[in-house]
């Protein structure tokens, strides 16, 4: 059992949470929810011991082993990949080096082979003697294949590493598991399994995550970081958002009365203040408009931006033609002869293997790439804007908020229109003159898609628009973009987000393109879907979506 008594952490003069007490009990999964800088990490960091809170104790069960999903995919780049996963579980990896060191000596003495004994003793209490058999399942559930287990760490892609410290946390069966964004990169197969082993799992979990479909699976608690405290709630993420708008209405129906109660009051004291023969009743409601005023209800962390895409026209019967498209980059083929037609109303989700194919084939629809072959063309009554994955080149400038967004308002380019859009994306007051060059991820997102909304565009093209964002960010372009009465392709990882939006789905596998009119679920669910999925996937077992 974790127990977190009195802990206060400060940073800067800023308090994230104050005298935070908490329990969390063995058989349970924690949803670690709050917005971005709420101390989310920060706190899964004091409880792994990596960082000191200013204040209070954290205490586990004797014995008790805490494992922490680490974020430096450079850490182990001198290790071999089944070596990284063992060492997830330092103590085994400790007495499996001291083993090796032992039984390696050319003059074996006494003293060495009582040593190896008391060794071998504590290796098999800890079930040492299968772990690279647990480190290689755990990898290949993880689509880590067999041929990559014996390579160092530096020879793996990004999205591979990050596969390969998820299962460095799980390895071993921690009494404590402490997951930051554990669905990161992964592929819905992935997800599914890590859902499964967690749903599974007999210890303690704790998990960090914006994946709102991931949070229903695998939670039975939320601990909500807001008012600058922490509170547990019994339930996924759905139930913990339906209570807390039910609780927000309630207090805004509270404040409302309180509001009307004390205007009620202040008519009273003003008309019968100076009336001799009121003025004992007049004092007796000044007293009651302080009891009412007092107590102020603290003002959330939590701010939902407002997405509301609107285009200028709508879109006429031709919307976008894909002919025989082909893309080879360093000599590997992206795309081969990739032809598609858009038709009026499509939402398309764009899922696949390959995050690098689809980002090359909106490059290519918005000109940003040349295509070795094929064509494309655009509707003549068609206007499009882009959300790109990699947006830090829209922000190398020394402009102001304003300034920056005013350069893409054709309309009207007056600040107090610009700012009604910066407004939006919680840039207000003195916020919205920060420098374009300081802006944190979740900043630069919400800029673009301001940017976005001031188009007026009638097809919408969004590579990865929910990274970098909270979930209340994630829950307004959610909104936004199923209100949206134009046409949308896109890429995301965030399965609600994907099944709530799209009503076709273009896999592109290693085998061939699957195109169904459908949402994600149906998508999954459907059989003669996997049965192409089995076809287009035979031989590439390590390349799922």
């Amino acid at each position: 059992m974790l127990t977190i008594q009195d802990v206060s952490v400060t940073f800067a003069s800023r308090t994230l949470f104050k005298d935070v007490n908490l329990k969390f009990l063995p058989g349970s999964c924690y949803g670690m929810i709050g917005p971005n800088g709420a101390g989310k990490s920060t706190l899964l960091k004091v409880i792994a011991g990596e960082i000191e809170a200013n204040k209070g104790t954290i205490s586990v069960g004797t014995n008790e082993r805490i494992a922490l999903l680490q974020q430096d995919q450079f850490a182990f780049d001198d290790h071999p990949v089944l070596e990284t996963v063992i060492m997830g579980y330092p103590r085994l990896h400790e007495v499996l080096q001291e083993r090796e060191t032992i039984y390696s000596k050319p003059d074996f003495s006494e003293e060495d082979g009582m040593k190896a004994a008391e060794l071998e003793i504590e290796l098999a209490e800890m079930d040492g003697y299968d772990a690279e058999a647990e480190a290689a399942v755990l990898l290949n559930n993880l689509g880590i294949d067999e041929s990559l287990h014996h390579l160092y760490m530096r020879e793996l892609e990004a999205n591979q590493k990050v596969r390969v410290l998820l299962a460095q946390a799980l390895f071993g069966s921690p009494d404590i598991l402490l997951l930051d964004e554990p669905t990161n990169q992964l592929d819905l197969t992935s997800i599914a399994w890590l859902e499964d082993f967690l749903f599974r799992f007999p210890n303690t979990v704790i998990v960090v995550s914006h994946d709102r479909h991931f949070l229903n699976n695998v939670c039975t608690h939320i601990a909500d970081i807001d008012f600058g405290k922490i509170q547990l709630f019994v339930g996924n993420y759905d139930f913990w958002y339906q209570a807390s708008q039910l609780t927000q209405t309630q207090r805004q129906n509270e404040d409302k009365k309180r509001t009307d109660r004390i205007k009620e009051l202040e008519e009273f004291v003003r008309r019968f203040s100076a009336n001799a023969s009121k003025s004992r009743q007049a004092t007796s409601r000044k007293k009651l408009i302080e009891k009412l005023t007092i107590e102020d209800l603290p003002e959330s962390s939590r701010r939902f931006p407002y997405v509301d895409f609107k285009p200028e026209r709508p879109c006429g019967k031709v919307i976008l033609d894909i002919e025989q498209l082909s893309v080879t980059l360093d000599e590997r083929p992206l795309l081969q002869d990739f032809s598609l037609s858009v038709r009026p109303g499509d939402k398309i989700a764009f899922i696949g293997p390959n995050d690098l194919v689809k980002t090359t084939l909106f490059q290519i629809l918005m000109n940003e790439l040349k295509p070795d072959s094929g064509e494309f063309k655009w509707g003549t009554t068609i206007t499009t804007s882009y959300f790109p994955k990699e947006n830090s080149a829209y922000f190398d400038t020394g402009l102001n908020l304003v300034d920056w967004l005013r350069q893409y308002s054709l309309v009207d380019d007056s600040e107090t229109f610009v700012r009604g859009y910066l407004g939006r994306m919680l840039f207000s007051g003195e916020e919205a003159l920060k420098s374009a060059r300081v802006l944190s991820g979740g900043e630069k997102v919400r800029c673009m898609l301001a940017r976005m909304m001031l188009s007026g565009a009638n097809a919408l093209v969004l590579d990865e628009p929910t990274n970098h964002l909270d979930l209340e960010g994630i829950t307004a372009v959610n909104d936004g973009l199923i209100n949206f009465t134009g046409v949308i392709l896109f890429t995301s990882h965030d399965y609600q987000f994907v099944d709530t939006i799209a009503n076709r789905i273009v896999e592109i596998a290693p085998g061939g393109v699957i195109d169904r009119a459908m949402s994600l679920e149906q998508y999954i669910e459907d059989p003669t879907v996997q049965e192409l999925r089995d076809q287009y996937y035979r031989g590439h077992q390590n390349m799922r979506i």
